[in-house]
């Protein structure tokens, strides 16, 4: 399958939001969720440093570091979502 989705990333934003992403790591509500160890994708439980911070809507494609929009996330389920959002992934499975 030839990547027909056309990205422009904004570097300017890119950049804030990773910083916005880092304050984030710090936060009481993200520690509560890595405390959960569970995958927002595949559900299956992993130690809390197992976990990654995932967006939803990749901040490459407009997405913004803000409750909402992150979740933790396996480093095998991390590296099958890559840029696509909730939507292309659901499409692909068609």
């Amino acid at each position: 399958m030839s990547d027909w989705i056309e990205i422009e990333t904004d570097d300017r934003h890119v950049r804030r939001e990773r910083e916005k992403a880092r304050q984030l790591r710090r936060t009481q509500y993200w520690q509560g969720l890595l405390q959960k160890g569970v995958c927002h994708y595949c559900g299956r439980s992993f130690p809390p440093q197992a976990l990654t911070m995932d967006h939803v809507v990749p901040l490459a494609r407009g997405g913004r570091s803000v409750r909402g929009n992150i979740v933790p996330c396996c480093k095998a389920c991390n590296n099958q979502k890559k840029y696509r959002t909730p939507v292309e992934i659901v499409l692909e499975d068609l």
